[in-house]
């Protein structure tokens, strides 16, 4: 893998690999488990077509569940090499599955919303939460990296995570501006919404959208930065009984300055 190529993009994807296959072997029972669990059915959305599993994973902080042993590959290898992490903890990875008609509205997701969601892959930036009844944007996390996983197999169209190549050198330009001047124990209380949206709309006229298709035995890894969603689930696509079924690891950075400074 070229790290020069990664920075560039914002994003890569990593061939088959033996090791990564046999944690994905040993980590589906678990997968499966957790989006049936009754903690984790608050996660079922979009009228029963996405389970975002947010955490549901119960990897432990070194990607191990059961017998599995820690998680390995060549993707893993690049992380620690070329993102200047050389040692943290996996959190508890999320467990996103896509079904046949997503989306279809939430409850509680108005009309521009839900248009946002289907005609815009629902694009957004980790870590830049929707707070209150306005939903106004607040910095409250500094994910490292976005590690997707495929757990099974699924076809071009069922609901591939989209990202916009290039998009997180234009949000980090952005977002730099946002926070100059301001010390960083108070970036999270800044409401970035305005500027958050009007970055949104950088990105969508100058960088391409890109449909990543990976299987299992494959990884995909995406700047922390980059725009990123889901697709719609196209007519004609399909997948195995579990839905699209992804695993993303996104380990936290200690600071706001890390998540926006760094590579």
């Amino acid at each position: 893998m070229n790290k020069s190529e990664f920075f560039k993009t914002g994003w890569c994807l990593f061939n088959y690999d033996r090791q990564l296959a046999n944690w994905v072997t040993q980590a589906l029972p678990y997968a499966r488990q957790a989006i049936k669990a009754d903690e984790n059915i608050r996660w079922l959305r979009c009228g029963g077509t996405w389970q975002a599993g947010v955490n549901a994973l119960p990897n432990r902080t070194d990607g191990s569940l059961g017998s599995s042993g820690e998680i390995r590959a060549a993707v893993i290898d690049f992380i620690h090499e070329s993102l200047a992490l050389a040692a943290f903890d996996w959190d508890r990875a999320q467990v996103s599955v896509c079904y046949p008609g997503y989306p279809r509205p939430k409850d509680d997701e108005s009309e521009a919303a839900f248009i946002y969601r289907r005609d815009r892959d629902a694009a957004h930036v980790d870590g830049l939460l929707p707070e209150g009844p306005d939903r106004r944007r607040h910095l409250r996390e500094y994910h490292g990296f976005i590690l997707g996983i495929p757990m099974v197999e699924y076809s071009k169209g069922a609901s591939p995570f989209v990202v916009w190549q290039g998009s997180h050198e234009i949000v980090r330009q952005f977002f730099m501006r946002a926070f100059e001047g301001l010390p960083t124990g108070e970036w999270g209380e800044l409401d970035v919404t305005g500027i958050y949206h009007e970055c949104r709309r950088a990105v969508f006229k100058s960088c391409k959208r890109v449909e990543i298709l990976a299987r299992p035995g494959q990884a995909y890894l995406v700047h922390r930065l980059a725009l990123h969603g889901i697709a719609p689930w196209q007519p004609g696509a399909d997948a195995t009984e579990d839905g699209r079924m992804i695993c993303y690891f996104r380990p936290e950075f200690s600071s706001p300055e890390a998540w926006l400074f760094n590579p």
